[in-house]
């Protein structure tokens, strides 16, 4: 008997499922948006607190700017992977029903659009004047 098949139990002999290859890729895009988050919401406590005590025109006008639109934009998709993955991670650990998890994992990658399409909507809405 290979080594390979007394490291499996009956039911993963039987699905013949191995090992899904994506964690790394996972790892690395928390810790790539995690980074991303802090220095874009740096960025954005600067932007609050230049904007603390300023008239709407001001506020209206530094908005349109595409310096801080973009950052802002960046902020939210970035945000909105790293909510959707580290999410996924809680649901796929203490989740233990398959037609529950899997539920529990399409709600949360459609709240993530969802949040994220709202914020770029209102994000777009002030920089285009509106």
């Amino acid at each position: 008997m290979s080594t390979n098949s007394t490291m499996r139990t009956p039911l993963k002999n039987v699905r013949r499922l191995g090992s899904a290859k994506e964690g790394a890729d996972h790892f690395w895009k928390q810790r790539v948006t995690g980074v991303a988050n802090l220095v874009l919401a740096v960025f954005l406590i600067w932007l609050l607190v230049t904007l603390v005590g300023a008239d709407h025109a001001k506020v209206k006008s530094t908005l349109a700017s595409p310096l801080v639109s973009l950052p802002l934009l960046l902020l939210i998709g970035s945000a909105m992977v790293h909510m959707r993955l580290g999410m996924q991670t809680i649901i796929e650990d203490y989740v233990h029903g398959e037609g529950t998890k899997i539920v529990c994992l399409m709600l949360n990658t459609f709240f993530a659009i969802i949040v994220g399409a709202a914020s770029v909507f209102a994000v777009m809405r002030l920089t285009l004047g509106a």
